[in-house]
């Protein structure tokens, strides 16, 4: 009975150092969510009215939708956002950007990609809005990460974004949108 007790013992203590050894592994689809704050620079070239702005801004949701082509690389369809104001109207600067992201080492990555800009009114300030003025253009954007913690199929990390936005405007106008941010990301593997 002794002897039953020990193998019992040390199976069980094996059993419960090896989950804590279990080696954290990326693979298969990735999906992630991220919020933050920073600033933004908005100017409006070529139109009747000239805007030109720089304010502090609220990103989110971030989203990162796509798969792990290896351990190491993921092909993403990021959908980065931040809210400012125009003529005491909140909108949205988002994009949508197919993009690669990369880690370099066990903790840290880098992500970039260019893809669809859009400018529109913030989707919870819509209502009421007879011209919405929906503005379509081009952006590209990249982010570094640390992943601060990191379980068997959810990371959390802190990561900063650069996007670069040029949107079309009516009467041959255009908007550019420049964003800085700091934030906070959950990603599940």
């Amino acid at each position: 009975m002794k002897q039953l007790l020990i193998i019992a013992l040390l199976c069980s203590t094996t059993q419960i150092f090896a989950q804590d050894n279990a080696r954290f592994e990326r693979k298969g689809f990735v999906f992630g969510l991220g919020v933050g704050g920073g600033i933004i620079h908005i100017q409006d070239h070529n139109t009747e009215t000239s805007f030109e702005k720089t304010a502090g801004a609220i990103s989110l949701p971030n989203l990162k939708i796509g798969f792990m082509l290896s351990e190491k690389t993921a092909l993403l369809a990021t959908l980065p956002g931040t809210i400012y104001q125009y003529e005491g109207r909140d909108r949205s600067f988002e994009a949508f950007i197919p993009s690669i992201q990369h880690w370099f080492s066990d903790s840290w990555w880098v992500n970039g990609g260019a893809g669809l800009a859009m400018d529109f009114p913030a989707f919870y300030d819509m209502k009421g809005l007879e011209n919405r003025d929906f503005n379509f253009g081009y952006a590209f954007a990249a982010s570094s990460g640390i992943e601060l913690v990191q379980s068997r199929n959810y990371t959390l990390d802190l990561q900063a974004k650069v996007q670069y936005g040029k949107t079309y405007l009516e009467n041959d106008g255009h908007r550019n949108g420049t964003i800085f941010t700091l934030g906070v990301g959950f990603n599940w593997y």
